[in-house]
């Protein structure tokens, strides 16, 4: 990402400065105007007294191709600035990407002395014929390389050309390819050199400068780590994977360069880590009373190793690093434990963790409209026609209803024999006293004794 006033797409001013935020290289969205950007945290420091400042600075030159040059004339130099430096044979044109102490510390970190003679010079800051030249020259790029596939192909060589690198001042081209081994290209850059009339550089580089040079998008959805912000290409190897437990799968832990991943070394201290305190189970077995274990898995955040018996290889037992190392240390001195499991957890199940949210809804049940309401229809209609008695009234009928059900199941129970003239006698029996009853709680009833008070009329 870079900002949006034009300092990522290449616009500079008449002198060579980036346009746009006018920070000269040292924009505040976090990438620059540079794909491979450092921020210079020592900006802000000054030096101790009687130190002298850093003469030596850090050129950017085409994709993550960086170099050191001493600046012998006393340049004011900032990041951002175009200059030109000095080359094999000639004068490049580079950008300044880090000045001041910070550099120091750059050069500490790669291995290379800063008081050393042999580092380059900085001959001028850019003029405009310089830039010009420049520009025409990194015009020339995409097709010197399309040629130069061809030629390749025509050869019959095994390699793939894929990027080129025009010097400044248009002198010299430097080829980038990758190959499978060796490849004579002796002829090859014969007749480039023919073809194309400049100095001619072959350098092989590898899967994962290449992939750093085309770009992509990855399996996590972000853009490659090589392309924006990693600098160094470690070396990753499949013990990574191992310590983390990943099953070593090609198609999931190689990237698009076909090596594995870098970010398998991301989280790789960590699990070190971790696993310093667990013992060594590799290769070993835990011997009980009950029988012989092997080493299925290790959980190593949750501190917990898995045990399967050989008798039973299917059920899995679950020690914690303690245990473990208890049992281990009883075989060593020739004892064996009863189980695995200590004494405490033995007949011990695992409980299934229940969701620990509630339903304050109430209405997440599949079979909430599959009961039927019970029908008041009656009492309802008795309590609107009798004024305030209703209440009462259909109170009394609610706790008849379960008497009469439980009469009409009695019924049923019987045999069919019994039940041919029974049946319409029983209901009618019952219905007769609920009638009874409705009659004397009107009479008895009053209004008012129920608690309500009767309106004037």
């Amino acid at each position: 990402m870079g900002c949006s006033s034009g300092c990522s797409t290449g616009k500079t001013d008449a002198n060579g400065i980036p346009a746009g935020c006018n920070s000269n290289g040292s924009c505040g969205t976090g990438d620059g105007c540079n794909k491979l950007t450092v921020f210079d945290w020592l900006a802000n420091m000054s030096l101790p007294g009687g130190q002298a400042l850093c003469d030596i600075v850090e050129v950017r030159f085409k994709n993550s191709r960086k170099d050191f040059f001493r600046n012998v004339n006393g340049l004011p130099l900032h990041v951002g600035d175009i200059v030109a430096v000095e080359a094999s044979p000639g004068h490049d044109i580079g950008m300044v990407s880090i000045t001041g102490e910070l550099v120091r510390l750059q050069m500490k970190k790669k291995g290379l002395n800063a008081e050393g003679e042999d580092l380059k010079k900085i001959y001028r800051k850019a003029k405009t014929q310089d830039i010009d030249k420049w520009r025409e020259a990194q015009s020339l790029e995409v097709e010197t390389m399309y040629k130069a596939r061809t030629l390749a192909l025509n050869l019959g060589l095994q390699m793939k050309i894929s990027d080129v690198e025009y010097q400044g001042d248009k002198s010299k081209a430097i080829f980038y390819y990758t190959a499978d081994g060796r490849v004579d290209f002796r002829e090859l850059i014969k007749v480039m050199a023919s073809q194309f009339s400049v100095r001619i550089e072959m350098r092989q580089i590898g899967a994962r400068q290449e992939a750093s040079r085309l770009g992509g998008i990855g399996s996590c959805g972000r853009e490659l780590c090589c392309s924006t912000w990693l600098t160094d290409f470690r070396t990753v190897s499949t013990s990574a994977a191992r310590y983390q437990q990943l099953s070593l799968n090609p198609l999931k832990l190689a990237g698009q360069c076909g090596k594995l991943k870098c970010c398998l070394n991301y989280e790789l201290d960590t699990y070190l880590d971790a696993l310093k305190e667990f013992p060594e189970v590799e290769n070993k077995k835990l011997h009980t009373q009950k029988g012989s274990a092997f080493h299925q898995k290790t959980d190593i955040f949750r501190r917990i190793i898995w045990w399967s018996y050989t008798t039973e290889p299917d059920v899995f037992v679950a020690l914690s690093v303690d245990r473990t190392k208890e049992v281990l240390r009883l075989n060593e001195n020739n004892e064996k434990p009863e189980d695995l499991l200590e004494a405490k957890f033995k007949g011990a199940e695992f409980l299934k963790k229940e969701p620990s949210f509630e339903n304050v809804v109430g209405q997440d049940s599949l079979t909430r409209f599959d009961h039927k309401k019970k029908n008041h229809g009656r009492a309802r209609q008795h309590g609107n026609n009798s004024g305030g008695q209703g209440k009462q009234g259909g109170q009394q009928n609610r706790s008849q209803k379960p008497k009469q059900q439980g009469q009409q199941k009695q019924q049923q129970a019987k045999p069919k024999q019994q039940q041919g003239g029974e049946q319409k006698a029983g209901n009618q029996g019952q219905r007769k006293p609920q009638q009874h009853n409705r009659r004397q709680n009107h009479q008895k009833q009053k209004p008012g004794q129920d608690g309500h008070k009767t309106p004037n009329t």
